[in-house]
């Protein structure tokens, strides 16, 4: 059993794989002052309840853009598991050429995401990742990553609105029935949810372009499905992209 972790700024995504089948998978909160034994107990919990043992973990990859919490996972690797965990980064093999001007810059995600999504529908195609940040990355047809753009998450945006805007309410996500709002929280629905479709569309537009007209786009993260589902530009949504990607990455560093 291979267990992966995506460790997001918001969330840490869980996955156990048999073989290629992913078996379970579970959300946590990203906290950078929770200790290894409250991750550990945790996990284990999760284990617990589905009916998995933890002795069966032959191996763990962590892949991560807070690196402040990396040491904490990296003891609970060890200790709960008994697995020095394969981490994504520089030195690690991809298969996967990176054209960026300084390949390190690149998030560690982004490049996850590019290698399952090109392992699973081929290129050129778009990855559109609706997390903290919303991020566009492409890639070629013959599978080499060519950069992409970042933009504010949705989460973002609407704690902006709250925070900076003394008479707008913190609101719910949730898709509003009309783009006119008839108060203050439907327009702020309004606004957020489409103005993002918005983005997304302009953005996957002009980078379709630059990659010669015609890209697959694959939309993954906590809102694939609010934003992906509004718009025409997304061909798929694969909300388990990244536990897909860190499977492959394992596969190609196993021998070593």
């Amino acid at each position: 059993m291979l267990m992966v972790l995506d460790v997001g700024n918001t969330n840490i995504v869980l996955g156990v794989f048999r073989g290629k089948l992913l078996e379970r998978s579970w959300r946590i909160s990203t906290n950078k002052d929770k200790t290894a034994d409250e991750y550990g107990l945790q996990i284990s919990m999760f284990f617990n309840y589905s009916g998995i043992n933890c002795s069966e973990v032959q191996a763990v990859v962590l892949c991560s853009v807070v690196p402040t919490v990396m040491p904490a996972l990296e003891t609970m690797s060890v200790k709960y598991f008994q697995k020095k965990p394969l981490i994504v980064g520089p030195g690690i093999k991809t298969a996967m050429p990176i054209r960026y001007d300084n390949p390190r810059e690149v998030g560690a995600d982004r490049i996850v995401n590019a290698i399952a999504a090109y392992d699973l529908y081929g290129g050129p195609l778009i990855v559109v990742d609706f997390g903290t940040a919303t991020t566009f990355d492409a890639v070629s047809a013959d599978g080499a990553y060519l950069g992409g753009a970042i933009a504010p998450g949705i989460g973002i945006s609407t704690e902006a609105l709250y925070t900076k805007a003394a008479k707008l309410p913190r609101i719910e996500l949730l898709k509003p029935k009309a783009v006119i709002g008839k108060n203050t929280v439907t327009s702020m629905q309004a606004g957020i949810v489409y103005g993002l479709v918005g983005q997304t569309e302009g953005i996957v537009r002009r980078m379709k372009k630059e990659l010669g007209g015609k890209a697959y786009v694959v939309a993954t993260g906590g809102h694939a499905e609010l934003i992906s589902n509004e718009s025409e530009m997304i061909d798929t949504i694969n909300s388990n992209l990244t536990l897909e990607g860190l499977r492959i990455i394992y596969e190609r560093n196993k021998g070593d």
